[in-house]
């Protein structure tokens, strides 16, 4: 009788301490899943400056079809001006578009990549792939922030256009950093989102 008492007690036990383990799995999966809710509050940052980095490439886009229209028909048409700074101009616009363009890329995931593979490959060593190309692009941005801050006010700060003296060069290099900084932004979120789905399912975000 004793030995049954004992068994009985010991298969209760077992009970209560498989009922405790589940509870502290669902006791931490809820606290992951309020961490990552939590976090999806700052997505509207991110959308923001999304926008508003596709609102100046936009704006730049227009200002560069205009003022190459102008410097063009004003070779042609006598009373359409063809300034000397729009060549110039017209470059460094191009510049910002282009490395912003690619800041922009990276939010939707528009870059050229080799996938070839991906299906051949586990899942999570793919997720793993994505994460570490993450970190790389990551690094760059931090590049081009400290470097392309570095260039831009020392050897940018030192000249001024040719067909704008009053102007200085470091515009031309400003887009460097600027881009980096909006890179860093949109890395921060893919690294976060990559993160997230080790833990959350497709289905669950």
């Amino acid at each position: 009788m004793r030995c049954l008492a004992l068994a009985k007690h010991l298969m209760i036990y077992e009970d209560l301490t498989d009922l405790c383990k589940q509870g502290l799995a669902e006791r931490k999966l809820y606290n992951m899943y309020s961490f990552f809710k939590t976090v999806d509050k700052i997505k509207p940052v991110y959308d923001v400056t999304y926008k508003v980095m596709l609102f100046i490439c936009k704006v730049f886009l227009v200002a560069d079809i205009l003022i190459t229209s102008m410097s063009v028909l004003g070779r042609y048409v006598p009373f359409i001006p063809d300034p000397s700074w729009s060549e110039e101009v017209v470059l460094t616009l191009m510049s910002y578009m282009a490395v912003l363009s690619a800041a922009l890329a990276i939010r939707r995931g528009a870059h050229i990549r080799m996938t070839a593979l991906d299906r051949y490959l586990p899942k999570t060593l793919v997720k793993i792939l994505d994460l570490l190309n993450d970190v790389f692009v990551l690094g760059l941005a931090l590049v081009m922030i400290i470097v392309g801050w570095k260039y831009a006010t020392t050897i940018g700060s030192k000249g001024t256009y040719v067909s704008l003296p009053k102007v200085s060069r470091f515009w031309m290099y400003f887009p460097i950093p600027v881009a980096g900084v909006a890179m860093l932004v949109f890395e921060l979120e893919a690294v976060y989102n990559h993160i997230k789905g080790f833990f959350v399912k497709e289905g669950d975000k």
